[in-house]
């Protein structure tokens, strides 16, 4: 089996191309099905639909999170579909198979007051200040993955039009605008950009001593200038994405719209944010129906 793992994890980067992260966690998953292989003594090619439903009952008695589950369903899918292609075996025993049905937890955002307490710049600045607020900004201002910002390469800058091109989850290109970013904040981080590189190249925007800066290091940042700032709720990259749709959906942008900023998938993935535009419904509904205004 271990052979068959090794070339799935090609098919996924290769013809499917998943991102690193994305392989990495499918072959992991792949672990928990092979110790259930082991427990109850089934060859991994003489699957059918009943131990397909075995497995899932085996996961649930585990009693992991659905999301986990689901997860683990998924990369096991994934890896029979292969089976098939290559012609190991003559159909997928885990077609018919749903995912448990994962709940999805409300987005955590900022609102108004502490978005306008974090966005706050401060007037002494060295050169960590001036880019750690560049972060803030940009990842407030364009609602992009840590990751996705992690990789932007200044080729895919366009300073005229103010559009980047991102490479997002699978590898799917899309357009981002920042306009929203203040232009003398830009021009300061481009100056202390090259301060950190001290003539080393990178393609990267953004940057540290070392080279590149890494998601984690971002991630660091934002939970320290939250701290610097005195934001009570927990802050991360991601929060700042959640805070960039949800104040889109209040100032009136349509949900397939800010999906396609986000770079989401399918409308349904967008729809967790409508929660939060409910006051904004009800004065609609009040302000325009004939009979409310009455």
């Amino acid at each position: 089996m271990n052979s068959y793992i090794n070339s799935f994890s090609e098919y996924l980067n290769d013809e499917l191309n998943y991102s690193e992260k994305t392989v990495k966690t499918y072959i992991e998953s792949l672990k928990e099905f092979t110790i259930f292989l082991q427990e109850h003594n089934y060859t991994f090619l003489n699957i059918n639909k009943d131990i397909a439903n075995s497995y899932k009952a085996y996961l649930v008695s585990k009693n992991y999170e659905a999301k986990t589950s689901s997860l683990y369903l998924s990369a096991v899918r994934t890896f029979y579909r292969y089976l098939v292609e290559i012609k190991a075996i003559a159909a997928n025993p885990f077609s018919g198979i749903k995912n448990p049905k994962v709940i999805k937890k409300l987005p955590n955002f900022l609102n108004h007051s502490e978005s306008e307490s974090l966005l706050e710049m401060d007037k002494e600045k060295n050169i960590f200040d001036i880019r750690n607020d560049f972060i803030i900004e940009f990842l407030y201002a364009t609602g992009l993955r840590v990751s996705e910002l992690c990789n932007i390469k200044m080729k895919d800058i366009s300073f005229s039009e103010k559009k980047i091109k991102v490479m997002g989850k699978g590898s799917k290109e899309r357009i981002v605008f920042y306009k929203a970013i203040d232009d003398k904040l830009w021009n300061d981080y481009l100056c202390v950009r090259d301060e950190f590189l001290n003539g080393t190249p990178s393609d990267y925007l953004l940057v540290s001593i070392t080279g590149k800066l890494t998601t984690r290091s971002v991630e660091k940042i934002v939970k320290n200038y939250a701290l610097k700032k005195n934001i009570k709720s927990k802050v991360t990259p991601h929060t700042l994405r959640h805070t960039f749709a949800t104040d889109l959906l209040n100032e009136g942008a349509d949900i397939r719209s800010v999906g396609e900023l986000l770079g989401h998938e399918s409308l349904s993935t967008t729809q967790i944010y409508t929660h939060v535009t409910a006051d904004r419904l009800k004065e609609v509904y009040n302000k325009t129906h004939p009979r409310s205004k009455n």
